[in-house]
């Protein structure tokens, strides 16, 4: 299938009758007056040299422990037994010096984040491995071994999760009515605007007679979805998994447990995944638009950028002009829920035929361009003349998405992009004490 070097992240097995379970846990997290300091992107959002930048300066940067081979030259590799070490010795460093507290007991905290329009309110917990294995934890994208290994040497090294995952769940009006009400009555505390003008708040269930009922009302979600975090759900499972063999008498051992934001479905925004390609497999632009017309009905847009506003229509960058391609509804997917996907559309119908991109995931002649640059990113980078041609894709939604990882099956590579990103550092879960 032309998935070398990629693991599927789940095993198929049968489905157990029972719901997902969502627990509370002893939190490590930054005091108030740190918390902005400590907060960092995700680790897998920039390269070395970036994290090197962003983290300069700052002694508490939780980069140093997502990403401690900033503290190295760059000439040791980020996989040597030494940046693991570093990690782990960080971790203890914060901790000893206070800028890491462990609440005195289980608590579930709430997560919100807006940007622009976009405003969303997650719930920080526990989720349990074993729903990972029985497909209770339900997944749609591939993982790469190597991304896979890093995480799990540094989960096993340092002995703690540092990031979430990023999951949804169907909504559900007894959960949001807890939370607006929660969030209303209490006081959050943190409350902060990060350098790429998110705004985070958190507020944190501590009470054990609120952490009960809250940990009832999430006793009736049936699933989970991974949205975005399938390597650290992995890599904690995996961890989990080997922990629990060497110690078959802890089954609720911390290690049990994976550290995940769960949003309800209808909050989350899904950003179009747009595809540039550097060159047209051999083709003249005329030519290529005369083969695009075989499958699609082609407007030409001119110098206005073109954002696709309904599926099975795409935005078409190239020669100086935007062009609407529609889909012709005899080549529409209908059924399967992977094949029917704009993104698989255009795959079929344009990346193999006619451009010979076979496997997106390994081909050095198509990129990937995340909906949070706009068509401007797309169009900037063909008139540089770095790229030929970019598509313009509409978003996937979030029903779509639950439809494939139901199905039991994956999305193609960068399907879904999804903004806001979660902060690290705000919460860390110990995998043993």
């Amino acid at each position: 299938m032309g998935y070398q070097g990629l693991t599927l992240c789940f095993i198929k097995r049968k489905r157990k009758s029972y719901m997902a379970i969502i627990k509370p846990f002893r939190g490590y997290r930054p005091p108030s007056n740190l918390v902005e300091q400590i907060a960092s992107k995700p680790y897998d959002v920039m390269n070395r040299a970036e994290a090197k930048e962003m983290a300069a300066d700052n002694d508490i940067s939780f980069l140093r422990i997502t990403r401690p081979e900033i503290e190295f030259e760059n000439s040791v590799s980020p996989y040597a037994p030494e940046i693991y070490q570093r990690a782990k010795e960080n971790f203890v460093k914060f901790v000893e010096t206070g800028a890491l507290v462990q609440d005195e007991n289980a608590c579930y905290y709430i997560y919100r984040l807006v940007m622009g329009k976009i405003d969303q309110t997650g719930i920080v917990c526990v989720c349990g491995i074993d729903d990972y294995w029985n497909d209770v934890i339900k997944k749609h994208e591939y993982t790469r071994p190597v991304k896979e290994t890093d995480r799990i040497t540094n989960i096993k090294v340092s002995g703690i999760q540092p990031g979430p995952v990023f999951s949804a769940y169907k909504q559900r009006a007894e959960v949001d009515e807890f939370v607006g009400l929660f969030k209303k009555e209490k006081s959050p505390v943190y409350d902060f605007r990060s350098e790429d003008d998110v705004s985070h708040q958190v507020w944190v269930v501590d009470n054990a007679d609120e952490v009960d009922q809250l940990e009832g009302l999430l006793k009736e979600i049936p699933s989970v979805y991974i949205a975005d975090g399938h390597h650290r759900a992995a890599s904690g499972a995996k961890v989990g998994k080997e922990l629990r063999a060497l110690h078959p008498d802890r089954n609720d051992a911390p290690y049990n447990y994976f550290l995940s934001v769960l949003f309800p479905h209808d909050q989350l925004s899904i950003l179009d995944y747009n595809r540039v390609v550097k060159d047209l497999n051999g083709n003249s632009e005329e030519e290529f638009i005369a083969a695009l017309e075989q499958v699609f009905t082609i407007t030409n847009k001119g110098a206005e950028a073109y954002k696709p506003t309904t599926l099975r229509s795409f935005g078409m960058y190239i020669g100086g002009s935007w062009y609407e391609l529609k889909l012709k509804e005899a080549y529409d997917e209908k059924e399967d829920p992977v094949e029917r996907l704009d993104i698989s559309l255009l795959d079929k119908h344009i990346l193999k035929p006619l451009l010979d991109i076979q496997d997106q995931r390994t081909d050095k002649r198509i990129d990937f361009v995340g909906g949070i640059r706009g068509l401007e990113g797309l169009q900037k980078r063909v008139d540089s003349g770095e790229m030929k041609v970019a598509f313009a894709i509409h978003p996937v939604s979030i029903e779509a998405l639950f439809d494939v990882a139901d199905s039991g099956n994956v999305m193609p590579p960068k399907s879904t992009w999804f903004e806001p990103k979660l902060r690290s550092g705000l919460f860390i879960h110990q995998i043993d004490s």
